[in-house]
C-alpha cells in the first residue's frame, strides 16, 4: 500500500473520470485535472467564481463546474483547451446542476424549484420542465442511459413522468400514491422504480417503467419512517433503512420483507466476529524524546468475545433531523455483502451476510465513522473516522493503515478508483491517493 504527497483540495470537490485515467480536484475557483498514474497536471482551468460542484461526463471528455452562488456552470474540454461553454441561469437561480447519461447534455435546476432546464452541448438548444417537485432529488437516469424518472407537484399532488433520453420526449405521466414524495430510484436493470414518502409517512411505492404501481410497502405509521433506499447491484433485493433502528430488505419477486435486521445494543451471536479497533501509543526509548507533533498513535485490531455492548449515543429529540435510524445502505458488488451504519450507534459498521440472511460481522471504531465506500470490484470495504488512518475490511481480515504525512491530515471521505486499486482519501483542505497496487504495473 503506497500513499502519495498531500495536494490542495477544496469542498471536498475531487472526482475520478469514468475511464479511470484522470482525476479532477478544484482548489477555489481553479479546475485541476491530472493524470490518475503520473499525478502531473494535465490542464487547469480557471472559473469565474469558487467553484461548488463539479462533475465528470459519462465519456470523459468534458468537466462540468457549477458556481451556485453566481447561477453560473462552466464546462470544460480535456481534449481541446480551447474550447469553452458558459451556462447563466440568471435571476431563476441555480440549486443543483447534473450530466444527462450521453453526456452531451446538462439538466440544471433553478431556484424554487421553478423548472429544469436541459441544454444541449451540440445543437445549443434550451428544454425546459415545469414542476419538478425536488431541486436536487426526485430526479434519476436508469443504468442503461435510456430513461429519466422525474418527481413532479401539481394541484398538491404528487406525480412521476418518464422521459426518453435520447429525444426529451415525455413516454408517461403518472400520479403516484405518496403523501410527500421524498425521492425516486431506478433498479440496476432498469425494470422497476422505488419511490418513497417523506419521513412523518412510512410509504415505499414499486412502479414499472409504464406507470403500473407493482407493490407498495409499509411497516409501521405514526413514527418517524424511511432514512435510506439502496438496491442490490443485481435488482434482487431492495434494503430500507428506518428511524426505527431496523433495516429491512424487500425480494424482488414478491416485494416481500425476506429480512428484518435490527441494531441491539448489546450483540451475544456466537456465529458474529467482531473487531474491534484498540488504539495503542509507541512506548518512549530510554533517552528518547517526545516529538515537536506528539505521538502518532497506532491502532490495531483486535477480535472480542461475545457478548459485547454497543456504544451507543444518547438522541436529543429536540433538534431537527436526529441522529437516530439506519442512515447508510450499500451492497458490495458481488451482491454477497450488505453494509449498514446505525447513526445513533456512529462507532459501529454493520456486515450483513446477504445470501443467508444474518449478521457476518461487526466492526467497533475508536472514533465516529465518517464514510463509508465499497470497492467497485470485489468484496472490500473503506473506512475512514476522521483522523489519520484507513480501515479497510475484506472476508480475509480488517487491517488499520495510518496515513503517511508532514501535516495534520484527518480523513473525512473517500472515494474508489473505477478499477479498485486504488482510492483517493480527503481531508478538510487537503487529499492524497492509496495505491493498492503499483500504479506503474
Amino acid at each position: 500500500m503506497n500513499f502519495s504527497e498531500l495536494f490542495k483540495q477544496t469542498n471536498q470537490l475531487c472526482k475520478f473520470s469514468p475511464n479511470g485515467k484522470y482525476m479532477a480536484n478544484c482548489v477555489g475557483y481553479r479546475l485541476i485535472l491530472r493524470d490518475v498514474k503520473t499525478l502531473q497536471i494535465l490542464q487547469l482551468y480557471t472559473c469565474l467564481d469558487n467553484i461548488q460542484s463539479i462533475e465528470w461526463s459519462s465519456d470523459s471528455l468534458y468537466v462540468m463546474c457549477a458556481m451556485f452562488k453566481r447561477a453560473l456552470i462552466q464546462v470544460w474540454s480535456l481534449e481541446k483547451p480551447d474550447w469553452t461553454c458558459k451556462i447563466d441561469e440568471g435571476s431563476a437561480g441555480l440549486v443543483g446542476a447534473r450530466w444527462s447519461p450521453d453526456g452531451r447534455h446538462i439538466l440544471s435546476a433553478a431556484d424554487f424549484q421553478l423548472r429544469i432546464t436541459i441544454w444541449s452541448l451540440v445543437s445549443k438548444s434550451v428544454s425546459y420542465i415545469k414542476y419538478p417537485k425536488h431541486a436536487t432529488e426526485g430526479l434519476d437516469f436508469s443504468r442503461d442511459g435510456k430513461y429519466m424518472a422525474l418527481a413532479e407537484r401539481r394541484n398538491c399532488k404528487d406525480f412521476v413522468s418518464i422521459f426518453a433520453c435520447d429525444t426529451w420526449q415525455l413516454l408517461k405521466h403518472f400520479e403516484v400514491e405518496t403523501k410527500d414524495l421524498a425521492n425516486v430510484l431506478w433498479s440496476p436493470d432498469g425494470r422497476v422504480l422505488c419511490v418513497w414518502d417523506a419521513i412523518i409517512h412510512y410509504k415505499l411505492y414499486l412502479y414499472s417503467v409504464d406507470g403500473r404501481c407493482l407493490s407498495s410497502y409499509s411497516a409501521y405509521d405514526y413514527a418517524l419512517g424511511i432514512k435510506t433506499v439502496c438496491w442490490s447491484p443485481s435488482s434482487q433485493f431492495l434494503a430500507i433503512g428506518s428511524y426505527d433502528q431496523k433495516c429491512r430488505v424487500l425480494n424482488h419477486i414478491t416485494w416481500k420483507v425476506v429480512a428484518e435486521h435490527q441494531h441491539p445494543h448489546s450483540l451475544d451471536s456466537d456465529t458474529v466476529v467482531v473487531y474491534k479497533e484498540v488504539e495503542v501509543k509507541p512506548p518512549l526509548l530510554q533517552g528518547e524524546i517526545l516529538p515537536s507533533g506528539g505521538f502518532s498513535i497506532q491502532s490495531k485490531y483486535q477480535i472480542e468475545k461475545v457478548p459485547i455492548q454497543v456504544p451507543t449515543v444518547k438522541v436529543d429529540p429536540e433538534k431537527h433531523n436526529p441522529r437516530l435510524g439506519v442512515g447508510h445502505v450499500s451492497f458490495s458488488n458481488d451482491n454477497k455483502y450488505m453494509a449498514t451504519k446505525n447513526d445513533n450507534m456512529p462507532n459501529a459498521l454493520w456486515i450483513w451476510d446477504v445470501p443467508n440472511l444474518c449478521l457476518a460481522v461487526l466492526l467497533l471504531q475508536a472514533n465516529p465513522i465518517r464514510a463509508i465506500q465499497w470497492d467497485p470490484l470485489q468484496p472490500r470495504l473503506a473506512v475512514c473516522t476522521n483522523n489519520n488512518k484507513l480501515y479497510m475490511w475484506s472476508p480475509a481480515g480488517c487491517v488499520s493503515v495510518i496515513i503517511p504525512s508532514e501535516n495534520v491530515f484527518q480523513a473525512t471521505s473517500l472515494r474508489w478508483h473505477p478499477d479498485g486499486n486504488s482510492l483517493v482519501i480527503l481531508s478538510k483542505d487537503h487529499m492524497c491517493l492509496c495505491f493498492l497496487s503499483d500504479p506503474r504495473s
